[in-house]
């Protein structure tokens, strides 16, 4: 078959659902598919650019290439989604969260102008039409499939995706907790170094890179926590795969996330992930004592958590064994087996 997977693209910026569609591409290929990754650059503000950059997917037509056919398109995030063909299926890795779960919060980005409010009900409006479109809707978590019925009324069938393919491994449990995530305000990273300010035994390694990475560090520093707070910026994937393969657990707590690959990655090696009541996403596999630690999302209730982890080592492998056995049940050859059915 031929195959278009859409994805808009922020220029200069790559995070999981980049790594995602590229593997998605590598995958349909290594079965004999042809298929291409089709972006358009991604500019959502201000607030009048939702409603132009969803347009723009409006007019291509994806139907045809070079005088043949192409057999269906994988549509992924807003607003790519919006991109007409009769056979459409959407991999929802999430919607336009502003208009929806994050508006009137400070992550929101609809003023209370009466502007700004027809602004929204337009997008939504918009995202129902787009997505009642596809064939079959899949939804990387319970999470993100709640938040479209709550939006739309449309249903979707749960599908993670597997994680990045690195190498992983497990070679021993050093005494620091790993952060792997773009350093932006929402994935909480903020919440990690409070807790080891609150801990003077806990150090904690920073990697990735990402518009809060100043505040996050002067906030490092503010605490006191040279040399016991690390970051890294963007590393290899030889140097995550060290980190992941050497570090005690994984903090992944952002706020309500969507879904995230770092859990599936901290299991495959061998390790439990710490994250909180309010984190949406890895809730659906970060199981309290079982695949790691849920806690409040308090700074004090980490550093127990963290230090907990520390001095129950036998229990830490525990988790991260039982986390392994549930990211080794996430293969490509499911989730492309359930793509193709859809667009048969």
């Amino acid at each position: 078959m031929r195959l278009a997977v859409c994805l808009p693209q922020v220029p200069f910026e790559r995070g999981g659902a980049e790594i995602v569609a590229d593997d998605l591409v590598a995958q349909l290929r290594t079965r004999g598919h042809e298929a291409e990754l089709v972006t358009v650059p991604f500019k959502w503000y201000p607030g009048e650019r939702v409603l132009t950059q969803a347009f723009l997917w409006r007019l291509l037509d994806l139907e045809e290439a070079n005088g043949r056919p192409i057999d269906a398109v994988i549509a992924t995030k807003f607003p790519s989604y919006a991109v007409r063909h009769p056979r459409k299926v959407v991999w929802l890795l999430h919607q336009f969260r502003q208009a929806w779960d994050l508006d009137r919060t400070e992550l929101g980005q609809f003023s209370e102008s009466a502007e700004d409010r027809a602004l929204r009900r337009r997008v939504l409006a918009f995202e129902r039409t787009a997505l009642g479109e596809a064939r079959k809707i899949f939804a990387t978590s319970g999470n993100v499939a709640g938040r479209l019925r709550e939006s739309t009324g449309l249903e979707a069938e749960l599908m993670p995706h597997p994680p990045a393919p690195l190498k992983y491994r497990c070679d021993r449990y050093d005494d620091f907790i790993l952060s792997v995530n773009r350093l932006d305000r929402a994935k909480r990273i903020d919440l990690l170094l409070e807790a080891a300010a609150a801990e003077p035994t806990l150090r904690v390694v920073i990697a990735g890179d990402g518009p809060d990475r100043e505040r996050l560090e002067r906030l490092a520093q503010e605490r006191g926590l040279n040399g016991r707070a690390e970051f890294t910026g963007r590393v290899s994937d030889a140097r995550l795969t060290e980190l992941y393969a050497s570090c005690l657990g994984v903090y992944y707590a952002p706020v309500d996330e969507d879904f995230g690959m770092v859990p599936f990655e901290a299991f495959l090696s061998e390790k439990p992930v710490l994250t909180t009541t309010d984190a949406g996403g890895p809730l659906d596999v970060v199981r309290d004592r079982e695949t790691g630690l849920v806690v409040r999302p308090q700074a004090s209730e980490l550093a127990r958590a963290c230090v907990w982890l520390r001095d129950h080592a036998d229990e830490a492998r525990a988790f991260g064994r039982a986390g392994r056995d549930v990211a080794n049940g996430v293969t490509w050859d499911a989730c492309i087996d359930r793509l193709l059915a859809a667009v048969a």
